[in-house]
């Protein structure tokens, strides 16, 4: 059976960790930035972990 490949945008849009958990961007920190406060702002900036709900769509995109 032949190898499986990545999707190459989840291949863009996510990282592993060490320990197996999946990070990603925050989203809605693009363009409309006026109206959100800077707290908000900040927040949004970090990366965050993937959800478990989440984990197994992304984990059969990046082909884990």
């Amino acid at each position: 059976m032949p190898k499986l490949k990545t999707k190459s945008g989840a291949k863009k849009r996510f990282k592993v960790t060490g320990t197996g958990k999946i990070k990603h961007k925050r989203a809605f920190k693009n363009h409309i930035l006026t109206k959100k406060e800077t707290k908000q702002k900040r927040r949004l900036g970090n990366k965050s972990l993937v959800n478990k709900s989440d984990m197994n769509n992304v984990k059969a995109m990046l082909v884990l």
